[in-house]
């Protein structure tokens, strides 16, 4: 499309508004909501799923096993947003790859509303090339919408991400009334189902909700005339779609079969020599990533870029151990509401899945508040690497109370109130972390080398999942002493990575220079 073109596009696109933004932003809303309703819906039922027993629906697998394949799944999410990127660049264009995404997606969740376990694994493994094309780029599309200079920007994101929450904070109470709720068991036995197919019909939920994510997004497409094109190849033409998927699956099965080698090996080393022998090898991943970033990167850089990039390697890191502890929420803390606590409020009995909306709730809530805060403290509010220490020490405080919780079982739950305080606290932490690392990230990456540095940030949830899988291996709620030292353990892991972290701050900041 020539600039004239996609000018006039733009001013046309303009006549329209949504709450003062322009019109795609509305297009773009309702998609990211329908998709991370499908995405946090499934996450919600996947652990307690996977470790149900057969005979009540569920896969019969062990904690240690399920635990495994929810961070091996969640890792693999942010592990194939940077092939997805790159293929939306190259070939498919933004707007085109966020369509077959959601198709993908759609087609993994209807997959897994079938009874097999088969089917079970092939939806996930469509839902993580799907999502693999989707997330990264329709984050990318709303960046397009504004000029560079456009004051509105910053503003945009913000009405983006409650679409993000807003479709979190559903997802769970939908599915996972359809997955868990008696009453709903009982109206499908009425239809002559299977009352423990239950499950099905919340994975089947996940998917209409993609679907009408699709819907609007098809209906709205007009509004993104001129944003997000495929990209011209030298002839002028266009790549044809199925090249460019052709393309995107190869390198995700290339990095599926990286991956799986990795975990095979980590698997042989943890079962001969121990966990901790296991933590280690993955440690010596880590050392590879970084020693191949700088030979591949680093080597050439000036020493003030090289110096920020060695800080971005520091929030890198630091990300890690955060994410490995806070989504213990989809695992070991979903095992702990679905075991150890009492799900009913003031006489209102609810499924344990619904827990999972009060990260997303809070956030709505919160969010605006810090917004605010940091605009009122202006210069005098924390430096970033500050932000970080605070961040994974309040998730590490959240695991005292769950600890402490646990010492109150006695022969019946636990009141429901620990875990509400639980959630709260790690989403003061999360938003001291997560929207303050990425906006970093873009300050400190060196222009040339911003796409590197992304797929460095988004390396963080990746290893950060699969750890957190790891750990919550370990939960085991017929031993609930094992599982009160088990938190105390994580928790004294946050308190001690954030000590390190508050004593690297000035070291980090001056790394940084003049980024705040």
């Amino acid at each position: 499309m020539s600039t004239a073109t996609a000018g006039a596009s733009r001013e046309a696109m303009s006549e329209k508004q949504f709450f003062g933004h322009p019109i795609g932003l509305m297009t773009l809303f309702f998609t990211e909501l329908w998709e991370r309703f499908s995405y946090y819906g499934m996450r919600a039922l996947l652990v307690l799923y996977m470790t149900a027993s057969r005979e009540n629906g569920g896969l019969g697998y062990s904690n240690a096993r399920a635990a495994l394949v929810y961070g091996t799944y969640t890792s693999a999410v942010y592990l194939l947003a940077m092939p997805g990127g790159w293929a939306a660049d190259r070939f498919l264009g933004l707007k085109y790859a966020v369509f077959i995404g959601g198709v993908i997606i759609a087609a993994g969740h209807f997959t897994m509303a079938f009874e097999s376990e088969i089917a079970f694994y092939a939806g996930l493994v469509l839902i993580v090339l799907g999502t693999g094309l989707l997330k990264p780029n329709i984050s990318a599309i709303v960046g397009r919408l504004y000029q560079p200079d456009d004051q509105r920007r910053d503003a945009g994101f913000s009405i983006f991400y409650m679409g993000i929450n807003a479709g979190a904070f559903l997802a769970p109470l939908a599915c996972g009334f359809l997955a868990q709720s008696e009453k709903w068991k009982s109206v499908i036995a009425g239809w002559g189902f299977q009352p423990s197919a239950s499950w099905h019909w919340g994975f089947a939920a996940a998917g209409i909700g993609m679907t009408l994510g699709l819907a609007q997004y098809i209906i709205g497409f007009k509004y993104l005339q001129g944003v997000g094109e495929r990209p011209p190849r030298e002839d002028g033409g266009a790549t044809p779609v199925w090249q460019g998927l052709a393309s995107y699956l190869g390198v995700a099965a290339a990095l599926f079969a990286i991956v799986a080698g990795l975990q095979q090996l980590h698997g042989l080393v943890a079962s001969q020599l121990g966990d901790k022998a296991g933590y280690g090898y993955i440690a010596l991943v880590f050392a590879g990533i970084i020693a191949l970033v700088w030979f591949s990167f680093l080597r050439t850089l000036a020493e003030d870029e090289l110096k920020r990039m060695l800080a971005i390697v520091y929030f890198f890191l630091a990300s890690i151990v955060f994410w490995a502890l806070f989504e213990q929420a989809g695992s070991s803390l979903n095992l702990y509401a679905d075991r150890l606590t009492d799900c009913s409020i003031f006489g209102f009995e609810f499924p344990s899945s619904y827990f999972q909306s009060l990260n997303a709730l809070f956030i709505i809530f919160l969010a605006p508040a810090f917004a605010w805060l940091w605009v009122q403290w202006g210069d005098r509010q924390p430096s970033s690497p500050l932000k970080f220490s605070v961040g994974i020490l309040l998730v590490g405080v959240g695991f005292i109370v769950a600890a402490v919780g646990v010492a109150f079982l006695g022969g019946g739950r636990l009141s429901p109130w620990w875990l509400v305080a639980v959630y709260l606290i790690h989403t003061l932490g999360e938003l001291c972390l997560s929207p303050v690392g990425l906006s970093t990230m873009t300050k400190l990456a060196p222009e040339r080398l911003s796409g590197v540095v992304m797929g460095i940030w988004f390396l963080g949830p990746t290893f950060g999942n699969y750890i957190g899988g790891l750990i919550a291996g370990h939960f085991d709620e017929s031993k609930p002493e094992s599982v009160g030292s088990l938190f105390y353990q994580v928790a004294a892991t946050g308190i001690v990575v954030s000590a390190v972290a508050f004593a690297l701050t000035p070291f980090i900041r001056r790394l940084m220079g003049n980024v705040r």
